[in-house]
């Protein structure tokens, strides 16, 4: 059964949150962390929310929740109709600020935008954060099913997207075997791997080629070759892939046609990254 992109960044949030573990101490501010569980409460299917589902969402007592609730309201971060609290456009600039400070967005777009006229597929980098790929830039050429619409700030866990296979391929041993022990590892189709050793064999694969390929498993119809983004000390910082639909001819097409292509774009982002190092 197809599952649309919605329904996968769902269950993918909801999973992240579940492996996630956070190690508090004198330094850590209770508060600021609650105001971020908010935040993170809205998504594409909990827009708009009375101060119950939000505090339910959130996990904190609904006068915690109102009182954050009204200060982000306060801040222009959230709006009040009625009973419902909304987040509002000025939460982008939060993650503008991230995006802004990266040297990838400055200069990544252009070279990402003459990739996708010459394989006339849609192009997209992420980066590894936690056990999820975040999509921090994307090119679309069109729309690939449906269902797709994923766009900056998009999560995927790692496991099962082509981009994800490359970050992980580059950790070092004890960081993967962390990652592979906490990680829920479930499928999203009847292709997706979930069997621990033959997803250690794909990364493997990955490490040793250069690039991943994943066809049908994050969602049926849908296949990616992605490459690496190193900075100038040979460090891989992020992922970069092609994808489109599949069907018959679809690997052959990503490996022999599209492959050179990104290669040669990802190398280029790497040699001006060479030249912007990242701090």
């Amino acid at each position: 059964m197809r599952k649309t992109s919605k329904s996968v960044n769902a269950r993918a949030r909801g999973k992240s949150r579940a492996v996630t573990t956070i190690k508090r101490s004198d330094t850590y501010v209770e508060s600021f962390a609650k105001g971020l569980s908010v935040i993170r409460a809205f998504g594409p299917h909990s827009r708009r929310m009375t101060l119950t589902e939000v505090a339910d969402r959130a996990s904190l007592t609904r006068a915690a929740a109102r009182r954050i609730l009204l200060t982000l309201q306060a801040l222009g971060y959230v709006a009040q109709d009625q009973r419902l609290f909304s987040l509002t456009p000025r939460i982008l600039d939060l993650g503008y600020s991230y995006l802004s400070s990266m040297p990838l967005a400055s200069f990544a777009q252009p070279i990402m935008e003459d990739l996708v006229a010459k394989v006339e597929q849609s192009s997209s980098a992420a980066v590894l954060d936690g056990t999820d790929v975040v999509y921090v830039l994307r090119v679309p050429k069109r729309s690939i099913l449906r269902g797709a619409g994923i766009s900056i700030g998009a999560r995927l866990p790692a496991y099962v997207s082509s981009m994800g296979r490359v970050l992980l391929a580059a950790l070092p041993p004890e960081e993967l075997e962390r990652y592979l022990a906490h990680v829920g590892i479930h499928p999203y189709t009847r292709g997706t791997v979930t069997d621990r050793r033959q997803l250690e064999q794909e990364i493997a694969r990955c490490r040793k080629q250069g690039y991943a390929v994943v066809l049908d498993e994050l969602e049926e119809g849908l296949s990616a070759i992605a490459v690496p983004i190193v900075d100038g000390n040979g460090r891989t910082i992020a992922a970069m892939n092609v994808s489109r639909n599949s069907g018959k001819g679809a690997k052959q097409d990503l490996v022999t046609r599209v492959l050179p292509e990104l290669k040669q774009a990802a190398a280029h982002i790497s040699s001006v990254l060479a030249l912007h190092p990242v701090v």
